[in-house]
């Protein structure tokens, strides 16, 4: 309880926490990059000492002079261009010897230099004899954008947490509809059972046999729904059956109780076809499809139900004569959440997805669409192995 209540001042603790590290190493990063550039400008100035000797002096002793040599040669790593005054290249360094024949590049490397580092002047006798343009080393370059890096990888690091938390919070989410549902199914079995009860009742009563009938239709249908909710989050179990048989039966159940202006048509071939089927769940498919179909036409047009048969894949067919989805809706309405209805939680097309693809390995997707003419929704099934 005590951890709960101060959940949330953990987190920004945290938070808080983890943005002044990032801060501490993006700033000695920083701090490191400046020392090193730094250390680059001294060893330029070097550079430029030893040239000025160089010049200054023509007639140093030989091991003086072999020394300041040796200074000039030491730099490996640095671009380097030393410019005299007339404009012209005196030397360079650690640039490639074939491109600095161009001029248009060496204009480049100078204003590219300029923006990198001040240009070091080499000064003889009060003159300004050259000057040193120089770049940052490649090591220099690579440490640059190691911030960069740095940036992206707690920016992924975020991401994933992000992702994580939210797939841990719609799985906690899952489990709460998932109890919902099946203490819902458990509720509705006590008042289902009298209803049972109550039938037998009316039988004895000597009461028209037709109103029994229909009464004893919807009692299975409670049944069967009842069923549906209590196998929400458990695995269902499949068993073969005939497809064509089951299709019909959810079929002339739904043609009954819709409006007399949709001209229902079924049509299937006329041997049996073996499926792989949990009968409530496929029931619950083909209901949630007409029952989006019959809402497409507004209660009026033409609903068919088509079952095909190819060597090895079974398709059952939804088509309607209604408003139509545009392309870039195909995928998207089968999201949960997603309805074009005032009233509704969007959840009939994701859930017939979820039980064609995650139960029955099939494919449910919207064959074709034109707008304010109609549209089709396919499911693909394997059939069953004699």
């Amino acid at each position: 309880m005590v951890f709960a209540k101060h959940r949330n001042t953990l987190r920004w603790v945290i938070i808080v926490i983890s943005f002044g590290i990032v801060s501490l190493i993006l700033w000695n990063t920083y701090s490191f990059f400046q020392h090193f550039k730094n250390e680059e400008r001294i060893k330029m100035e070097n550079l430029s000492i030893a040239q000025m000797n160089l010049l200054k002096d023509t007639d140093l002793e030989n091991d003086i002079g072999e020394l300041t040599l040796q200074v000039l040669n030491s730099n490996t790593t640095t671009p380097m261009l030393l410019i005299n005054a007339n404009g012209s290249i005196e030397s360079f360094f650690n640039i490639n010897e074939e491109k600095i024949k161009d001029d248009a590049f060496v204009k480049k490397t100078i204003n590219q230099f300029k923006r990198e580092n001040t240009p070091i002047d080499v000064i003889v006798g009060g003159k300004r004899v050259s000057t040193i343009y120089y770049g940052n080393s490649p090591l220099l370059n690579k440490l640059k954008y190691y911030p960069l890096a740095l940036l992206l990888i707690i920016f992924l690091f975020i991401v994933v947490l992000f992702l994580f938390y939210k797939s841990s919070k719609n799985a906690t989410q899952n489990k709460l509809w998932s109890g919902m549902a099946k203490e819902t199914a458990h509720q509705i079995g006590t008042p289902l059972s009298s209803l049972i009860g109550w039938a037998e009742i009316l039988k004895s009563e000597n009461v028209n046999p037709d109103y029994i009938f229909e009464i004893e239709k919807d009692i299975d249908r409670l049944q069967t729904i009842t069923e549906r909710f209590s196998k929400i989050g458990s695995a269902p179990t499949l068993e073969v059956v005939n497809i064509i048989e089951e299709t019909i039966n959810s079929y002339d159940y739904l043609k009954s109780r819709s409006s007399k202006l949709i001209d229902f048509e079924l049509i299937t071939p006329e041997e049996p076809i073996f499926v792989n089927l949990n009968k409530q769940l496929y029931s619950w498919t083909i209901e949630n499809l007409v029952k989006n179909a019959i809402d497409a036409m507004k209660g009026r047009g033409k609903l068919t139900v088509e079952i095909s048969e190819l060597e090895d894949t079974i398709k059952v067919s939804v088509t309607d004569t209604g408003k139509g989805i545009h392309k870039k809706l195909f995928n998207k309405i089968f999201e949960p959440g997603y309805t074009t209805k005032k009233r509704g939680w969007g959840l009939g097309l994701s859930l017939t997805q979820r039980i064609i693809e995650d139960f029955h390995n099939g494919k449910i997707s919207v064959l074709q669409s034109e707008i304010d003419k109609g549209t089709t929704i396919q499911i693909a099934l394997d059939r069953a192995i004699a």
